[in-house]
């Protein structure tokens, strides 16, 4: 049960930010969002606040944030259609109502001739007992009641294909960039909670059962020489200890303003096939929150090139689809991840949001780095790819991936149940 909870929550995270990302740079934009929703599937609880709704739905392997213009608009309104309207004090109309309308009190009833919901917002036509043409204007936040849902209209400026190659760019990038944003401040987090080990050959934490702690040195010991050679960093004690395994080491510290010679035979230990000393102690830590935005930074950048490494390796044929890992794959991982502690799993975490923001900025179609190619397309030709064409290498690319996450989510599940 705790590996669930610790999996919903991980990737629950890792896509509500994603999503943030896209919303927040359409919202700047002024990009009417219709839906901000985790997950994908049926509807399990949804609430509206001004002109979004916030869904969670049934099956937790992603989400969107559907913004108008994307799809083709589903608001249309047929000549001869019967209709109520709801006016305001300034006669504009504010709510169409197609179904439902004995709900509504002091509607004015409509056979519809025209209607222009993008450009010049106004519905045209019949009104009861009449038989002069009458045109309404629309209100910008207009919206349509059919069978009890309501849907706002889209003028044309809200629309994300009116806005400007940069802001439709930013829109899309900024999914992305903010897995990148998350990795850092859990790295940040970690660092500002358990401190960042400083390279001062400081000696930190010791175990209970290490030379170091049998010998003699405490914690907050400074090194000054092992065994007559100057020590500099703590990357220095590391090399002399793993070189002299079993020997005895003679430490030259500075304890308290003191001077003392200390000796040590670190302890022996096989790693690879080669015998290498260790002495049991940790380096010092730092948790100045300097050194954590530089450790944030850092390690942000670290796993970056880890991860493209690996891409890297996927396209030369180093290593198969076979080491690719799905859902199941990442929730094993977890699992294993969540024993160790609530620290290594805030890493993981980490780990994985910079993996779905570099999966998502590949130029593969269906994911955003497709879309942001297109863009770059556009950018060069000087108008937009065709739409229709654009919507339908998207589709081919969203089927391959399914393909894809199906052959990889098989390969986990022969992996981990059924050897």
């Amino acid at each position: 049960m705790n590996t669930i909870l610790a999996f919903v929550i991980i990737f629950g995270a890792l896509v509500f930010f994603h999503e943030l990302g896209h919303f927040i740079f359409a919202k700047r934009a002024g990009i009417l969002v219709r839906e901000f929703a985790i997950g994908f599937g049926p509807k399990v609880f949804h609430y509206k606040k001004n002109e979004t709704v916030y869904t969670i739905r049934l099956l937790p392997l992603g989400g969107f944030v559907r913004m108008a213009g994307e799809d083709p608009e589903m608001i249309d309104l047929k000549p001869g259609q019967r209709v109520g309207l709801l006016l305001n004090k300034d006669e504009k109309v504010e709510k169409i109502i197609i179904s439902g309308k004995d709900r509504y009190q002091n509607l004015v009833m409509m056979e519809v001739e025209e209607a222009d919901f993008e450009k010049n917002l106004f519905l045209k036509g019949y009104l009861e007992d009449e038989e002069v043409v009458k045109s309404f204007p629309l209100t910008r936040d207009c919206t349509i009641v059919e069978e009890g849902n309501e849907t706002m209209i889209a003028p044309w400026d809200r629309q994300f294909p009116s806005k400007t190659l940069a802001q439709r760019t930013m829109t899309i990038f900024a999914g992305p960039m903010m897995n990148f944003v998350l990795a850092f401040v859990i790295f940040l987090i970690l660092a500002l909670l358990q401190g960042v080990p400083m390279d001062k050959p400081i000696l930190g934490q010791l175990t209970d059962d290490g030379a170091a702690n049998e010998a003699g040195l405490q914690e907050g010991d400074e090194v000054i020489t092992i065994d007559g050679s100057e020590v500099n960093s703590w990357l220095d004690i590391v090399s002399i200890v793993e070189k002299k395994p079993g020997e005895e080491l003679l430490f030259t510290i500075n304890r308290d303003g003191q001077t003392e010679d200390i000796t040590v035979i670190p302890q022996v230990q096989e790693i690879e096939g080669t015998q290498v000393g260790k002495i049991g102690v940790y380096a010092a830590l730092d948790q100045s929150p300097l050194n954590a935005l530089t450790y944030g930074a850092t390690e942000t950048y670290k796993w970056t090139i880890e991860i493209l490494k690996l891409l890297g390796q996927l396209v030369t044929g180093q290593f198969t689809i076979d080491a690719l890992s799905g859902p199941v794959g990442i929730y094993k991982s977890t699992e294993i991840v969540a024993q160790s502690g609530v620290y290594y799993l805030m890493r993981w975490g980490a780990i994985l949001s910079i993996n779905l923001g570099i999966m998502n900025l590949l130029p593969i179609p269906a994911l955003d780095g497709g879309r942001l190619m297109f863009f770059l397309v556009e950018a060069v030709r000087g108008k937009p790819v065709d739409r229709n064409k654009e919507g339908f290498v998207h589709f081919i690319g969203f089927a391959l991936l399914m393909v894809l996450m199906l052959v990889v989510t098989w390969n986990d599940i022969q992996r981990f149940f059924l050897q």
